[in-house]
């Protein structure tokens, strides 16, 4: 199955067996983000809690009292 990055629009190729492959196929919705791509976002992101600058949104704060 052939996928493109959403954020760097390259092409790749995924086994038609994997479990992400299947999930793409039936679920449009869902998105495909190349490694390189998902670590650059994730180390960026955990720079930006180490700074302190970073706040996690709730939805509503029903859901913040509980926790």
């Amino acid at each position: 199955m052939r996928v493109k990055c959403v954020i760097c629009d390259t092409l790749h190729d995924l086994p038609n067996d994997l479990p992400l492959a299947k999930k793409l196929r039936n679920r449009p919705i869902h998105t495909f983000m190349c490694p390189p791509c998902s670590e650059r976002i994730t180390d960026n992101t955990q720079k930006r809690i180490e700074t302190g600058n970073f706040r996690f949104f709730r939805t509503s704060s029903k859901f913040d009292e509980e926790f």
